[in-house]
């Protein structure tokens, strides 16, 4: 008899650690991601909606969150802008641009994560906002960077009469479920 309790003890112990150990795994191939930028000609924006986004909610939390960019999916609308644009960040040699974290709350706050760019790998702080709807989640997320930090030289045009600022602003927005 004591055995039977041992195991209907070992069984049940077993059944609640293995629900609390389960996470719902949340996947997005819609990603919206823009990159923004001054020149001292004029403002611009590349934008692209084929990135991924993954994780595993777990409670109030998103982790091992993974999100991928190919670089060439992002589009200005000027098609000399992205071959310049390509040309700086060596797409044809490092298609994607990565970003990973351990884990990210629900509501606002930053989630720390490597950015990668080229082959340049940076830990960063993003400010972001996670909000839950049903069985989907929304992860908002805006970084500036230098496109130095990450061997990038700012794209020049027209013999360097137009040349681009070094600072971009990276917008993140995924809807996963």
């Amino acid at each position: 008899m004591k055995n039977l309790v041992n195991f209907k003890t070992l069984v049940l112990a077993f059944g609640l650690f293995s629900g609390l150990a389960a996470a719902q795994k949340i996947t997005a191939n819609n990603v919206k991601t823009t990159v923004a930028g001054t020149s001292t000609l004029h403002a611009w924006t590349m934008t692209s909606t084929t990135g991924s986004f993954s994780g595993n909610v777990s409670g109030n939390t998103i982790q091992d969150v993974n999100y991928k960019l190919v670089s060439k999916t992002l589009k200005s609308g000027k098609g000399p802008m992205d071959s310049n644009a390509y040309k700086a960040v060596q797409a044809d040699k490092f298609p994607n641009i990565t970003f990973t974290a351990t884990s990210v709350n629900m509501g606002k706050g930053t989630m720390t994560g490597k950015l990668t760019v080229t082959n340049v790998t940076k830990t960063i702080s993003v400010p972001v906002n996670v909000t839950k709807s049903g069985d989907t989640y929304t992860v908002w997320g805006q970084a500036s960077i230098k496109m130095t930090d990450y061997g990038v030289t700012p794209p020049a045009f027209m013999m360097n009469t137009v040349k681009t600022g070094n600072e971009i602003t990276i917008t993140v927005n995924a809807v996963a479920k």
